[in-house]
């Protein structure tokens, strides 16, 4: 524990490092933190994987990414989603499926802990993490304050699935929820909107121009 609180100015003169958006990102996201936890909920066939996959894509020129597709095995189905986004030729994305993490949990903490452990991670879902409790979740994020997480998680309706996901949709510094091809930004901070695919949207909501449900 530090021997003092932080003053006014202790908290003008700290330094984030933030990722540099600009374009359609920074509508988005704005230039947030690199380090932290957000949280990304939709119901399914509205276009949360392709979101999740862009956004690894842009993530991707900031450092490498690990994804943990708990809900995804390695075959054709999952191949194809991953190929329409990134090529074969793309480099510094892993991704690890659920045949290879027998032991859940721990075995994603092992990962993790390796020397040099990409510092970008998505979680999808987290309905499949196990995580039985809020206080389970936030033990295991606490012991990776230099990692963004990025959590991804089924809906109920317009709602996370399960009490510790609506937890920790509160926790998260972004939350981002997906409706009709349209990712809209909810978090704290910049709160904008993306087209993840605009001819979907356009025939979800009806019309081409920003939509805020």
């Amino acid at each position: 524990m530090s021997n003092r609180p932080l003053t006014l100015r202790d908290l003008a003169n700290k330094k984030y490092r933030t990722f540099p958006f600009i374009g359609e990102w920074y509508e988005l996201l704005g230039n947030p933190e690199c380090t932290g936890r957000w949280f990304v909920w939709g119901n399914s066939g509205n276009g949360k994987t392709n979101f999740v996959l862009q956004l690894c894509k842009v993530l991707r020129k900031y450092g490498k990414i690990l994804v943990f597709s708990l809900e995804e095995s390695a075959d054709m189905a999952f191949r194809d989603t991953l190929l329409s986004v990134f090529t074969p030729e793309d480099r510094g994305v892993f991704v690890w499926t659920p045949e290879q993490l027998p032991n859940g949990l721990a075995d994603m903490e092992m990962i993790l802990d390796r020397r040099g452990s990409p510092a970008i991670v998505v979680f999808d879902s987290i309905q499949c993490m196990n995580l039985r409790s809020y206080k389970m979740y936030t033990d295991f994020v606490h012991k990776y304050p230099n990692k963004l997480m990025i959590f991804v998680s089924q809906a109920e309706k317009q709602n996370p699935k399960g009490g510790v996901a609506h937890s920790v949709m509160h926790d998260a510094a972004k939350k981002i929820w997906v409706e009709g091809y349209r990712a809209f930004c909810k978090g704290r901070g910049k709160q904008g909107e993306y087209t993840i695919w605009p001819e979907g949207a356009k025939r979800y909501w009806g019309v081409e121009s920003n939509v805020t449900p």
